[in-house]
């Protein structure tokens, strides 16, 4: 369902890649820094793909924040009520 909802919206080949691991059982959260290993882009890079996607309602910022900030894939009832 996920991708119905990301290829209705333009995410770039990074975001593409990393959302697939995201749904392919990716184990624990997603965090900047496991972002940017797995797309293969600078920090920088990372944080703002990540901003786009929470933008997008396609990745949710989980509570915890500063060092312990992770994301997570929105569900389709969290991504539909937007």
């Amino acid at each position: 369902k996920i991708w119905e909802n990301v290829n209705q919206l333009p995410v770039n080949e990074r975001q593409k890649k990393v959302i697939n691991k995201l749904l392919d059982d990716f184990e624990r959260n997603l965090t900047s820094s496991k972002y940017y290993r797995i797309s293969k882009c600078s920090k920088e890079t990372a944080i703002r793909d990540i901003q786009e996607l929470i933008e997008k309602r396609i990745l949710i910022k989980n509570d915890a924040g500063g060092r312990s900030t992770s994301y997570r894939l929105a569900t389709s009832e969290e991504y539909s009520s937007q």
